[in-house]
């Protein structure tokens, strides 16, 4: 298990897209590169409680989310809104343990814009 954790994370890592964890105290404790560099005028985060980086409708929604996921082990992403400046959805999901317990969540970003690299066929 352990060498796959090493697969798992280099996943994570290299995702263009923000990924922020956050444990069930809403304490930030991972953030992949690309969510280091898109924050990076707010320090390093790692450690320091997510709510403190929204506002109060914010909080109140990602408290809401939270107890959403706590109801069901079904209960694993939810769509939270469209950024239309970023043209990206954004979605909070569970982090579940080895039983199905909930052990945090993160934030996910898709993108809808068209991806515009040249193919490597």
């Amino acid at each position: 298990m352990a060498e796959l954790d090493l697969y798992f994370r280099s996943i994570v890592e290299q995702d263009r897209c923000a990924v922020v964890i956050c444990d069930l105290d809403d304490t930030i404790v991972y953030m992949n590169p690309a969510a280091r560099e898109r924050y990076k005028k707010h320090g390093n985060l790692i450690g320091k409680s997510i709510m403190d980086c929204h506002n109060e409708q914010s909080r109140a929604k990602i408290s809401e989310v939270v107890e959403w996921f706590k109801q069901s082990v079904e209960n694993n992403i939810i769509f939270t809104f469209h950024n239309p400046k970023e043209n990206k959805d954004v979605y909070m999901v569970a982090l579940r343990g080895e039983n199905g317990e909930l052990i945090g969540y993160y934030e996910k970003h898709e993108y809808r814009t068209p991806e515009t690299a040249e193919s490597k066929q």
